[in-house]
């Protein structure tokens, strides 16, 4: 099935050598429990070893010059490239999710590669008139050094590039946990580059089942200087607060509950075609999928009318290896059963289903594509991200209560709306509090863009068109005197 069988890796990339564990875990293909491949299981020691190669590379290579980085970050892409069809399938293999989409993600690390090797070369500071004309102002721009990258299951690909490429790009060096439901991506990157020439110690993957004892060493570690991870608010915080004590410069991208409100002004087969897709993708596991549909009274009929339409058209169950399949399972027991639990909550306080509502007897992790109507902000899943595909319908009555009840949530990662009137376009988008708004669109993450959250949904950004490496670096003041005789 693998065509290109140096891609599948099964050991920890420390300092460019593969190294084995004392012992192994499997990772399963959650489409149907079979083992995909046995994974090596390292400790804290093995961490440690990482870091300390990661820190002696950082020397050597924020030396390495801007071009040069660049180029090896093109080669590195074009590998991806030229295994394009392998690359897919792995990640289809571990994730669960349909092919075709596995293709999309890859095409979201041709974008950060792309970007990021050019912008190697744009690390600029400033030149600051002084207000004493016998000094001289100045800023660098300067990498922070060794960054602990954690990764999360639902997007095992793109998720480690955007955040490693950029931090590479800027002369840091890399020490990756990728999340131990799925691995063997992170471990195929680590393959490529190795080919591409990225020198031992720059990118480092260490892979464990039991993240405690890796986990501790990212966090205290004292030459681990940035810490950036993607994944819940709940184990954000444990790490935020255990990369404090030493400081660490720290990025969080965490969850999300995001709303998407459709007003009475709206062209809703415009609304349905944007949040359909997009609610659906990935089996809904999207931290900045929709979670709230607030949809208007006056448009909420037709507007569920043609949403269950599109449902029973377009949705289907199975393999994502199967080119007819649109919808994968749910990545394990923990999460179905989240789940689960969300949607029985919701039907127990009143809601009602017009299609699914259940597990499906296709296999245990899947989780019938579900519409609920007779939403109420009082049930559980208002507040928790049900991370599965689910959509629930709540009604709104005005502008101003739609506002409310998009911002009443702790989280603030991303907030779709559609609408046709302008100004209510950026009224509304003016209000919501969330680190990105999609106005008659979800399509809301680009390279060019900085991506982070409000509130409970993180701290820091990541890329943009301006910045777009100053997550991964140090600014510094220069100041020069005796300028004047």
């Amino acid at each position: 099935m693998i065509k290109n069988k140096a891609l599948l890796r099964t050991d920890s990339y420390i300092n460019g050598k593969w190294v084995k564990g004392k012992k192994t875990f499997p990772v399963l293909n959650p489409f149907d429990g079979k083992k995909v491949a046995d994974v090596t299981e390292i400790d804290g020691n093995e961490a440690k070893k990482a870091i300390e190669s990661a820190h002696k590379a950082f020397a050597s290579w924020k030396q390495t010059s801007a071009r040069e980085r660049g180029e090896l970050l093109r080669k590195w892409d074009a590998l991806m490239n030229e295994n394009w069809g392998d690359l897919a399938t792995l990640l289809t293999l571990e994730q669960g999710k349909p092919y075709e989409q596995s293709t999309h993600e890859l095409m979201g690390n041709n974008g950060f590669f792309n970007w990021h090797a050019e912008e190697a070369k744009r690390l600029t500071g400033l030149t600051i008139t002084s207000p004493d004309p016998n000094r001289r102002f100045m800023t660098l721009k300067q990498p922070v050094g060794v960054v602990a990258v954690v990764t999360p299951w639902n997007f095992p690909s793109v998720l480690p590039i955007q955040k490693c490429v950029p931090a590479l790009a800027a002369g840091c060096t890399i020490v990756m946990k990728p999340a131990e439901d799925t691995p063997l991506s992170a471990l195929a990157l680590a393959e490529l580059s190795h080919q591409a020439g990225i020198p031992p110690g720059v990118f480092n993957v260490l892979t464990c089942h039991d993240p405690q004892e890796v986990g501790y060493e990212l966090t205290h570690h004292p030459l681990v200087r940035k810490f950036t991870f993607t994944g819940s608010t709940a184990v954000g915080k444990n790490l935020f607060s255990a990369a404090g004590n030493t400081v660490k410069n720290v990025t969080m991208e965490l969850g999300g509950n995001c709303p998407a409100v459709i007003f009475d002004d709206a062209d809703v087969d415009k609304a349905v075609q944007g949040t359909f897709w997009f609610k659906f993708y990935n089996a809904g596991q999207c931290c900045n999928n929709i979670n709230r549909f607030l949809v208007h009274k006056d448009v909420h009929d037709v507007f569920v009318k043609k949403f269950q339409h599109m449902m029973e058209e377009h949705l289907r169950l199975g393999n994502g290896l199967d080119k007819n399949t649109s919808v994968g399972p749910l990545i394990n027991e923990e999460g179905i059963s989240k789940c689960e639990s969300l949607v029985d909550d919701a039907l127990a306080s009143g809601a009602t289903s017009l299609l699914g509502g259940r597990r499906s007897t296709l296999g245990k992790l899947f989780y019938e594509p579900t519409l609920l109507v007779d939403m109420d902000p009082k049930m559980k899943m208002y507040r928790d991200e049900v991370f599965g595909p689910v959509a629930p319908i709540y009604r709104f009555s005005s502008e101003e209560e739609a506002i409310a009840m998009a911002n009443d949530t702790n989280y603030g990662l991303a907030a779709y709306l559609f609408s046709e009137n302008i100004g209510r376009t950026w009224r509304v988008a003016e209000s919501f509090e969330a680190g990105a708004v999609g106005v008659n669109t979800t399509d809301v993450v680009s390279e060019v863009l900085p991506f982070g959250g409000w509130k409970e949904s993180g701290i820091g950004r990541e890329n943009g068109v301006r910045g777009s490496l100053d997550a991964y670096c140090e600014t510094k003041s220069l100041i020069i005197s005796g300028i004047q005789k």
